[in-house]
């Protein structure tokens, strides 16, 4: 496992940080705390709480329990409800600190690292939401609050300067305004975690094969018959499929993990089979000419 500076205090966590929900609790107690357990082992020390589920904040904090506190991170994510059925977002002030005070009460955690805002609307977060996020991170009931989304709205919410962390999807078909958001968080000394590295865009061979070339247009024009395209996948994407000893996730994966602007790239498990194949993800380096081939496609998607 490889570590990047995080915070303002200096500490470090893991390029890989390991995010925690209801799917990682479907399979039991004892089995979301192995993974928990399987991610420490294989040097993740960084872990991310999808909901403020009570049960999923116990697991967490009974499995971090026997690690000291200042080794590790965990970053809750609010508004996005509790993870019950029915359970809507609150982005209000106290729905914000009742998310948090029943994290820490049930976890036994002592405090919150980042607490990350899941992508409000332009009117979706009140100026009362904001000071009260503040005064709990002026306490140390958290440590960062963050901001985490795609959408337009985000380049405001860096602008403000309000926030310490920006979530952000990055992966290898991510546009220019993706990168032109990082580069400015990181000018207004934000840390960035990523996630979504591996897009459902790209996820089989025929996806990756086809992400660049035009439609059939409704008379089956706009796209020439296979008989008429010999180089069927050259400057596409199809090479992720197709690159000896590597999977097309493992390459997506370690692409975000090369980009020096990232700290850290969420991943999901609910085996500790994958977290342990995950992990040696970072310890590798892609193949010769790689990084070339995903550039070239890059700039074949942004001309079609």
């Amino acid at each position: 496992m490889r570590y990047r500076p995080f915070g303002h205090s200096g500490s470090a966590i893991s390029s890989l940080t390991l995010s925690l929900g209801h799917a990682g609790l479907a399979r039991g107690f004892e089995a979301a705390q192995s993974l928990i357990y399987s991610g420490l082992e294989a040097g993740i020390n960084s872990f991310r709480l999808e909901t403020a589920d009570p049960v999923l904040a116990d697991v967490v904090g009974q499995a971090l329990g026997h690690v000291d506190r200042n080794l590790v991170s965990v970053t809750l994510m609010l508004g996005t409800g509790d993870g019950r059925r029915g359970s809507q977002r609150d982005f209000s002030a106290e729905g914000m600190t009742h998310a948090i005070d029943r994290v820490l009460h049930v976890s036994g955690l002592g405090y919150i690292d980042v607490a990350l805002l899941d992508e409000p609307d332009e009117h979706e977060l009140a100026q009362s939401t904001l000071h009260t996020l503040k005064a709990l991170r002026s306490t140390e009931r958290i440590r960062m609050l963050g901001i985490a989304g795609e959408g337009e709205v985000m380049d405001a919410y860096v602008s403000t300067g309000a926030f310490d962390v920006l979530a952000t999807p990055f992966h290898v078909t991510s546009d220019w305004r993706i990168q032109s958001r990082i580069r400015h968080a990181r000018e207004r000394d934000m840390d960035v975690l990523g996630y979504g590295y591996f897009p459902e865009s790209l996820d089989t061979p025929k996806k990756a094969e086809t992400a660049l070339e035009p439609r059939r247009g409704l008379f089956s024009f706009g796209r020439p018959k296979e008989a008429e395209n010999p180089l069927k996948g050259a400057g596409t994407f199809a090479f992720l499929h197709r690159t000896h000893g590597w999977t097309a996730e493992q390459i997506c994966l370690s692409h975000a993990l090369v980009d020096p602007a990232i700290a850290s790239v969420m991943v999901s498990a609910t085996t500790d089979e994958r977290i342990n194949e995950l992990s040696l993800v970072p310890e590798r380096d892609l193949p010769p000419g790689l990084s070339a081939q995903i550039e070239m496609a890059r700039v074949g998607m942004a001309a079609a």
